[in-house]
């Protein structure tokens, strides 16, 4: 059961950590395309009252994560053929680009937190545990992106994800982790050895796969 949202902390406003919270939960899995969402219900769930919730929704619906239905009802969008297609052009086009633009940047330290991100992946696959494949995978990517120094084209990159995420999900749960293969063992080997352009096209070859495993579900 999702872990309660109350706000204790005193580093963030409540209204950004049931922001976060919302967004974890469709970035990983907890919600599928075309799921109905209630303020009454998500309060419930995250522990929170209802303004923040409606804060979170409003910033959600903005990033295209979430849509608002003619009933005004609030519900996570259906993956479509059309929309996956418009999404795997922009992330071939944003995501190498911020590993080329990371690649310079990286430390040994942070290639160690890859590859610790990557040692989870990989788990997560042999034990068939699709939240924390989803949760290692979205963290070796935006670990690295972040290095870019390209705040707007990682904000970009970070919507695709959202979108994705719900779709992923239902791809994973029906036909397992086995199906994936761990492509990041390259993206980190090249990051050591210097060779920023590798690191580059071992993103667009990772991307390529999810993206035609998302294309696989949907058939």
């Amino acid at each position: 059961m999702p872990r309660k949202f109350q706000s204790q902390t005193k580093k963030q406003p409540e209204h950004d950590v049931i922001y976060q919270a919302l967004k974890d939960m469709i970035l990983f899995g907890d919600f599928i395309p075309g799921q109905p969402l209630t303020i009454m219900n998500l309060a419930e769930t995250l522990g929170a009252s209802a303004t923040p919730i409606r804060e979170a929704i409003r910033r959600l619906t903005a990033e295209r994560a979430l849509e608002t239905q003619e009933n005004r009802r609030v519900a996570v969008p259906h993956m479509t053929p059309a929309l996956l297609e418009e999404l795997d052009f922009l992330r071939l086009t944003i995501e190498p680009e911020l590993a080329r633009r990371a690649a310079p940047h990286v430390t040994p330290d942070e290639i160690d937190a890859l590859e610790r991100h990557d040692d989870e992946l990989e788990h997560a696959i042999n034990i068939g545990d699709v939240k924390l494949y989803m949760k290692a995978n979205y963290a070796f990517h935006f670990t690295l992106y972040q290095r870019a120094e390209a705040p707007t084209l990682l904000k970009v990159a970070e919507s695709i994800w959202l979108q994705i995420g719900p779709a992923l999900r239902v791809g994973c749960g029906r036909f397992g982790t086995a199906k994936l293969t761990d492509q990041h063992v390259e993206t980190t080997k090249a990051l050591r050895n210097g060779d920023f352009d590798r690191v580059s096209t071992s993103i667009r070859e990772d991307i390529i796969q999810g993206m035609d495993f998302v294309r696989h579900s949907l058939k």
